[in-house]
């Protein structure tokens, strides 16, 4: 019984006998505990979902859902309120919300690296400081507006600093994921923006922690003097003693060995006790988890194996808990009457205000162009995870009441929803793309300008290295180095895993892409092979290799090879085929999404563009550049895609290691194409001026035979190209002529072949229309046999639209290795 005769509600057992049993499952803490997680997964999954339109992020999904499941919309209802959450119940749910979160901000500070703080430019340092101080000010000054009207009475110096922390903060990993998820993420402007947030996000913690020490119940300036000089003896501890111990324990664990059980239990257990020391202290257990997650050693395999094991369980199932636990707390019906809604106007406006103005004026300061500047400004002014941890705590200790929580959720919600839009609104890189300059959009231009050829190569995994490398060689031509520009592409896929945005501290550690060299030279990741095969290939040729990286959702990946083709003016994007060679010679499909990237790319590419299909390319093994031989075969039927095929092979013909077979398929006059009609046949036939261009192509490469006969009069060496025509009656004949070279080492053939002979092959039907006919035979048909390549040829021409032209494709890719 209760000192003043109420009673006391009894502790909840925690699990039930069942229905029929008389006992209902909702009056014993597991199995409501379960029915809650149910229903906030399934609330706030369909928000996201219904918000994935309009590209929001999914933390906005789960603030919203928290607060209507709060007394602002379902918890209006008595019977709900009492059924689903009672408040019997609430202790049990904010405890596992607590601790998922404590995980989760571990899982924060791995994802700053403090090495990358010292990096951070003035530019990027000046942006955080202003988006820091000016806002901060303004929280100041807007406490004092609430402290006048509807916060009298609370404790004024822990407000004023909880009021300039809540304006003030960007949020890191809700910026991230925006960043990602409009192709921000590792351009220029989204390298200055997540420096800044990273900044922002230390000093917006070591603010909330002396928030936190002064905002102590009845507690006297020493105590608070003492909890601050505690926690900062926690961090230096943390730094110097827990540092090195969890060093080591990464160091006995190399790339690509399973991580012992017993490592990952004692770094959760870690994690865990530094959330209680800084409770004990009397900051937070929050900060403990934060200082573990941010000196955990970035580099190696441990940190990534250990984020694979817990963040699926902590941000899928006990995150949004903790966005509940906040929205049960929000009542949004306090906010009544005109003075409680100017005083949200006057929240949103000045943090807003300070945020963007403060971002921009600086901005414009470092010369950073007005919309990039603008963009900024937006960007920075995410809020998210932390601004409610901020306000959470700030509502527990008794800083902030009930109606300053509903107006700072509120604009919480507001300025972080405006963010995507507004930066798509006014930054568009899409505009600033220059076309006037790009002429060599194909290999047949650049050979006729004389120009150094510019190829992309885009790879799924290290797989498909040691064919590129064979095929970059192969493409060389004569020894100059200023004869060939190669950029090799990575593509990653960007998950719903925030986890994925450890992917970009890889990719941009040490402002080179893909690999991260410690002092000692060593590399830590199989990114870091991809890259020693390349540098070893550039130490060997004199072709430089400049990697890249595109990181986005597979549906949207294509445009990041396209805008990034259109801006480094290549003439070929080369992209890997989307099925590989088994070890009994069939085929397996590698990943169908692919495929579709694939045709996406052959859709929107502003050059032309090449698929390989690879069955071993020149072996898997690099060897010297002196040793180095292929038997390449090209199949000419005519049209743009073969002439732009046979443009490629003549330029590999330069390399002293390549003998090139040019096979020209020529109709008899009595060539019957099988059930074809005759309109059919004039469509695929080509016009007159395509066969005039067919016939020169063949011209010039007969005199280039010539020439290269004359200069080679004096020696024994056989000529490097060999041209070839055949005669054919029949489809049948087409297939006994390629068999004839099924020794060569590559094919080379058009997506489009026409003329007469190719309406023939036109027939052959196949699940990979992306290859063209004579493609899909050496993929689809069992009447070739041959261990041969395929690369597939399609031709860049000006009724293909140009991705530079479209305004929503921005370039997502990390800064090259070496400049242009």
């Amino acid at each position: 019984m209760g000192t003043n005769g109420t009673t006391c509600p009894g502790p909840m057992k925690a699990t039930s006998n069942g229905v029929f049993q008389g006992e209902n499952p909702l009056d014993h803490a597991l199995p409501l505990l379960i029915l809650q997680i149910c229903i906030v997964l399934l609330l706030t999954r369909l928000l996201a979902f219904l918000l994935r339109p309009l590209r929001q992020p999914r933390v906005i999904a789960e603030i919203v859902g928290g607060i209507l499941l709060g007394p602002s919309a379902l918890g209006k209802s008595s019977k709900f309120i009492n059924t689903i959450f009672p408040p019997k119940s609430l202790t049990v749910l904010d405890t596992l919300a607590n601790l998922g979160l404590i995980f989760f901000l571990f899982l924060v500070g791995l994802e700053l690296d403090p090495k990358s703080l010292k990096r951070t430019g003035k530019k990027a340092l000046s942006i955080a400081l202003a988006g820091i101080t000016l806002p901060f000010i303004l929280g100041i000054g807007t406490s004092f507006a609430l402290r006048s009207s509807i916060a009298d009475g609370v404790s004024k110096a822990p407000f004023l600093v909880f009021m300039g922390v809540a304006l003030s903060i960007t949020a890191f990993p809700v910026l991230a994921r925006i960043l990602a998820e409009i192709k921000l993420l590792t351009t220029d402007i989204g390298k200055i923006a997540l420096s800044a947030a990273a900044v922002n996000d230390v000093a917006a913690w070591i603010l909330l922690a002396l928030a936190v020490a002064l905002s102590g119940e009845g507690s006297s300036p020493l105590t608070s003097l003492w909890v601050f000089l505690s926690g900062c003896g926690f961090v230096l501890f943390c730094i110097f003693v827990v540092q090195p111990g969890i060093k080591l324990i990464a160091k006995r664990c190399p790339e690509g060995e399973p991580i012992n059980e017993l490592y990952v239990c004692c770094t959760l257990g870690i994690v865990l006790a530094a959330s209680f020391v800084t409770d004990l202290i009397g900051i937070h257990a929050l900060f403990g988890a934060f200082v573990i997650g941010v000196i955990f050693p970035k580099e190696g395999n441990f940190a990534n194996a250990l984020v694979e094991k817990v963040e699926d369980l902590v941000s899928g199932l006990f995150l949004p808990l903790y966005f509940v636990s906040s929205g049960l707390k929000t009542d949004v019906a306090t906010i009544q009457g005109a003075q409680s809604w100017g005083l949200l106007v006057l929240v949103i406006f000045n943090a807003c205000f300070g945020k963007i103005v403060g971002t921009v004026l600086v901005s414009l300061y470092c010369k950073v162009p007005l919309d990039q500047s603008l963009a900024l400004g937006f960007l920075m002014n995410t809020k998210g995870l932390v601004e409610l941890i901020v306000l959470n705590i700030g509502k527990d200790r008794g800083v902030l009441n009930d109606q300053v929580f509903a107006i700072m959720v509120l604009m919480a919600i507001f300025t972080t929803f405006m963010t995507t839009p507004l930066v798509l609104a006014v930054y568009k890189p899409g505009k600033s793309l220059t076309k006037g300059d790009y002429k060599n959009r194909t290999v047949e231009e650049t050979n006729r300008s004389n120009k150094p050829l510019c190829l992309m190569f885009c790879f799924q995994s290290i797989m498909n290295i040691p064919t590129i490398v064979n095929l970059i060689e192969a493409s060389r031509g004569i020894n100059r180095k200023e004869n060939l520009s190669v950029y090799a592409m990575h593509l990653m896929e960007l998950s719903e895993r925030s986890s994925a945005i450890l992917m970009v501290h890889k990719v941009r550690r040490n402002g080179l892409p893909f690999w991260n060299k410690d002092k000692t030279g060593n590399n830590s990741s199989s990114s870091d092979m991809v890259v020693v095969a390349f540098e070893a290939f550039r130490r060997l040729s004199r072709v430089s290799v400049r990697p890249m990286t595109a990181i986005s959702p597979m549906a949207t990946i294509h445009e990041d090879i396209c805008q990034s083709a259109e801006r480094k003016k290549t003439a070929m994007v080369i992209l890997p085929f989307h099925k590989h060679v088994r070890l009994d010679r069939t085929w397996e499909t590698t990943r169908n999404d692919y495929r579709w990237i694939n045709k996406k790319v052959m859709e929107e590419s502003p050059c032309s563009v090449a698929i390989l299909v690879d069955r071993g390319l020149g072996g898997t093994t690099r060897v010297a550049s002196s040793d180095f031989s292929l038997a390449i075969t090209v199949l000419f039927f005519g049209g743009n895609d073969d002439r732009e095929a046979l443009a490629f092979a003549v330029r590999m013909a330069e390399h002293p290691g390549i003998t090139l077979t040019v096979v020209r398929f020529i109709p008899s006059e009595e060539f019957k194409p099988e059930n074809v009609k005759v309109e059919i046949i004039e469509d695929q036939v080509g016009s007159g001026e395509t066969r005039l261009i067919d016939i020169e192509a063949i011209t010039e490469l007969k005199a280039k035979i010539k020439e290269q006969e004359s200069s080679r009069s004096n020696s024994d060496s056989e000529s490097q190209i060999v041209y070839e025509e055949k005669i054919v009656k029949c489809y049948e004949e087409v297939i006994e002529v390629i068999n004839e070279y099924s020794r060569s080492n590559l094919f080379l053939v058009g997506k489009s072949p026409e003329g007469l002979v190719a309406s023939g092959v036109n027939l052959v039907r196949s699940d990979t229309p992306e290859l063209g006919p004579i493609g899909n035979l050496f993929t689809a048909s069992e009447s070739i046999s041959t261990v041969a390549s395929v690369l597939v040829v399609q031709q860049y021409t000006t009724s293909r639209p140009v991705v530079g032209s479209k305004n929503v494709t921005i370039e997502s890719l990390v800064e090259d290795s070496e400049s242009p």
